[in-house]
């Protein structure tokens, strides 16, 4: 009887529990497969970790690597040391990273470094922007990686452009199958908007986390004129990133009553809060799609973005750091009262999937894999003859 393929996916940041979840399910469906988790620490606040998966469902963590904050370096480091400890002492046939973090970097590192093939899920995005940790996590992981699953066509070109569309394949994307797994369980189960005695359609949700936007100086700029519209408009619902609740406090913005901090909400309520939105404030890059996917416009805190799908369909508009743009652009989209349309909604199924995209990973997984486990199988037969 031909033993299970043996299949570790590694995360350590709440994006990559959410991208997780629907592959976990697809690659127990499937039934060739033995999976394991391991989770390097990266997020390890309850708020950002063991809540998700509580809420999606996830087994826990096969291994743990508590690794916690620390610079880039720092984390990084410790990271690929602990990984390909535990990499070597596991030795699957397959790595499975997700998106962009230190942790998709230090995964595929250490498999790489031991020659465990590795599988990057979301593949091929490009912010062109090389001042950006993530952009270089993205390119590490694609080039290193042996099978790249582009969730978008722009991916895909990407991908080609850079000589790598012969171990690519466009997949879709697997947070749109979670998005549309889970917002309907998210109208049942969560109390967010009760809790928070919100009303849909009279609110914007809000949500900083990256470093260029986190620095006292822009930080007081941006939520400056931020406070002065949702002042004037509507309240704006911030669930501070702990990395950002210190100098948020130090500015004196968690005594706003316009903006209002609140801490970091689970899965299912911040699905919630963004399909009630009347706009959403963000530079993260999961919430510009989640909040096409949720019918909600949405105004980005940077120069570019790697869903440029979203520009051209016109539900998210970049602003930078420009407090100019930012204002005007607030405004602008309450009053448009941008319209999510069958054309939108064609346009999203086109470039993001329909929701299958986990399906269709794991089922070109089995014909994948079957050949580099046989040549996997032939390499340690040879070392152990030697």
């Amino acid at each position: 009887m031909t033993s299970k393929t043996a299949v570790v996916s590694i995360v350590g940041a709440r994006p990559q529990f959410v991208k997780l979840a629907p592959v976990a399910r697809a690659l127990e469906q499937v039934g060739s497969f033995a999976h394991r988790v391991i989770h390097t620490g990266q997020h390890y606040d309850d708020k950002m970790s063991a809540v998700f998966f509580d809420e999606l469902e996830l087994p826990r963590p096969d291994i743990d690597l508590e690794v916690g904050s620390g610079s880039h370096g720092v984390q990084t480091g410790a990271m690929l040391a602990r990984l390909e400890e535990a990499l070597e002492s596991n030795r699957p046939d397959l790595v499975l990273v997700y998106g962009d973090t230190n942790s998709t970097l230090a995964a595929t590192l250490a498999a790489t470094k031991i020659h465990v093939p590795v599988a990057h899920i979301e593949a091929g995005l490009r912010s062109f922007n090389r001042t950006m940790p993530e952009e270089i996590n993205r390119l590490v992981a694609d080039h290193c990686g042996d099978r790249l699953y582009a969730p978008t066509p722009t991916a895909m070109m990407n991908l080609a452009n850079e000589n790598l569309a012969d171990r690519a394949m466009q997949s879709g994307d697997v947070m749109r199958d979670a998005v549309l797994h889970n917002r309907h369980l998210a109208r049942e189960k969560s109390r967010a908007l009760e809790t928070l005695k919100l009303k849909p359609g009279q609110y914007g949700l809000l949500t900083i986390h990256r470093p260029i936007n986190t620095t006292a100086e822009n930080l007081q700029k941006i939520l400056g004129v931020l406070e002065s519209q949702a002042a004037a408009m509507l309240p704006l619902i911030f669930p501070v990133h702990p990395r950002t609740r210190r100098l948020v406090n130090e500015l004196g913005f968690d005594k706003s009553s316009a903006l209002r901090v609140i801490e970091p909400v689970s899965y299912l309520d911040m699905l919630q809060l963004l399909e009630g939105a009347a706009i959403a404030v963000t530079d993260s890059g999961g919430v510009q799609k989640e909040a096409a996917f949720l019918s909600t416009p949405c105004m980005t805190l940077r120069e570019e973005t790697e869903w440029t799908e979203t520009i051209d369909m016109g539900v998210n508009w970049i602003v930078g750091q420009d407090t100019a743009a930012i204002s005007k652009t607030f405004a602008e989209i309450l009053d448009l009262q941008v319209v999510f349309d069958d054309a939108v909604a064609k346009e999203l199924d086109r470039h993001y999937g329909r929701g299958n995209s986990a399906d269709l990973i794991a089922s070109d997984l089995v014909s994948w894999c079957a050949p580099q486990r046989h040549f996997a199988l032939d390499i340690n037969e040879m070392r152990a003859s030697v």
